[in-house]
C-alpha cells in the first residue's frame, strides 16, 4: 500500500535533491515561455513582502523579463513589484533590501490599511464582527485584489510564491496569497528555495530570517513554525522522503488532509473530491 507521504511527494512534484542552476533555468524559462505564448501580455506582477519566497520569485521574474527583452530586442516586458503594507510594516527594511536585490522594472506601493479597515467596518455595520484571524485573511485577499488590478491595467499576469512546504500544509489564504496565475516555484520546498537564493547572491538575512505571515494583530509577527506546530526542517525532510518523527508526520499529514480544498479548483457536482 502506498504511504500518504509518497502520494504527497508525487502530487507536489518535490525532488529530494536539486541543482540550483537547473531550477533557476526551469522557473525562468517557464515564465518566458508563458509570455511568448500569450503575445498580448507585457509581464508580471508580484507582491514583495521582504520574506524568502517573494524575494525568490521576484528575482526569477526579473531575470525572465531581462532575458526576454534582450532576446526580442524590446523594452516592453516588465516586472511590477508591489509593496502592500498594512500601515507600517515591522520589517520594512527587509522589504527595501529585497527590492534592491531584485531591481524590478517598476515598483508600486499600495497601503491596504484604509481598504481593509473600511471593509471590516462595513461588515460590522451589517452585523458581522470579524475575528482577528478572519481580518488577517481580509488583508491577504485585499493584497491579491490590488495585484490583479495592477495586472489588469498593465496587461500582465499575477505571480504567486506558493511552494511545496506551503502547499502541503495549506499555509496560505484561499483566494488571497494562494490566488495567482503562475506559481514558478511550486515544486520546491523551503530548504531548496534557500539554496537557489544563495546561488543568486541574495543577502543572507533575507532567506535566513524567521518566516512569518504577520496577518494577525493579536499575534504580531507570529512565526510560521509556531502557527503550524511543526518546523520547516521537518516539513522539508518529509517532502524529500526522509524520516521524520511520528508526531511531526501526523501534524504534516493532518494539515495536508484538512487543506485539500485549497489545492482544488471550485468544486462542482462532477467532482469526486467532496463525496
Amino acid at each position: 500500500m502506498i504511504k500518504l507521504q509518497e502520494k504527497v511527494i508525487a502530487e507536489l512534484k518535490v525532488r529530494p535533491v536539486i541543482q540550483p542552476q537547473e531550477e533557476i533555468r526551469t522557473s525562468v524559462d517557464f515564465m518566458k515561455d508563458y509570455l511568448r505564448k500569450h503575445p498580448f501580455l507585457n509581464g508580471f506582477v508580484l507582491g514583495i513582502s521582504g520574506g524568502q519566497d517573494s524575494t525568490l520569485v521576484g528575482k526569477l521574474a526579473q531575470q525572465a523579463i531581462d532575458e526576454l527583452n534582450i532576446e526580442v530586442n524590446t523594452d516592453r516586458y516588465q516586472f511590477n513589484a508591489v509593496r502592500l503594507p498594512y500601515g507600517k510594516q515591522f520589517d520594512e527594511d527587509d522589504c527595501q533590501d529585497a527590492l534592491d536585490f531584485i531591481n524590478p522594472s517598476k515598483i508600486f506601493t499600495v497601503n491596504i490599511k484604509e481598504s481593509v479597515d473600511a471593509s471590516v467596518a462595513e461588515l460590522l455595520k451589517a452585523g458581522v464582527l470579524l475575528s482577528d484571524y478572519a481580518k488577517g485573511n481580509e488583508k491577504a485577499r485585499e493584497r491579491m485584489k490590488v495585484q490583479y488590478s495592477i495586472a489588469a491595467m498593465s496587461s500582465c499576469v499575477v505571480l504567486g510564491s506558493d511552494h511545496a512546504a506551503e502547499a502541503v500544509t495549506g499555509f496560505y489564504t484561499k483566494f488571497g496569497d494562494g490566488a495567482a496565475d503562475l506559481m514558478p516555484i511550486y515544486r520546491l520546498n523551503k530548504r531548496q528555495g534557500k539554496e537557489i537564493l544563495k546561488e543568486l547572491g541574495c543577502p543572507e538575512h533575507l532567506y535566513m530570517k524567521v518566516p512569518t505571515a504577520d496577518l494577525e494583530e493579536d499575534k504580531p509577527a507570529l512565526p510560521d513554525e509556531v502557527a503550524l506546530g511543526v518546523s520547516y526542517e521537518q516539513i522539508d525532510d518529509y517532502l524529500e522522503g526522509k524520516y521524520v518523527p511520528e508526531a511531526a508526520q501526523e501534524r504534516i499529514e493532518s494539515h495536508f488532509l484538512r487543506s485539500q480544498h485549497k489545492r482544488h479548483m471550485p468544486i462542482t457536482v462532477f467532482d469526486e473530491y467532496w463525496k
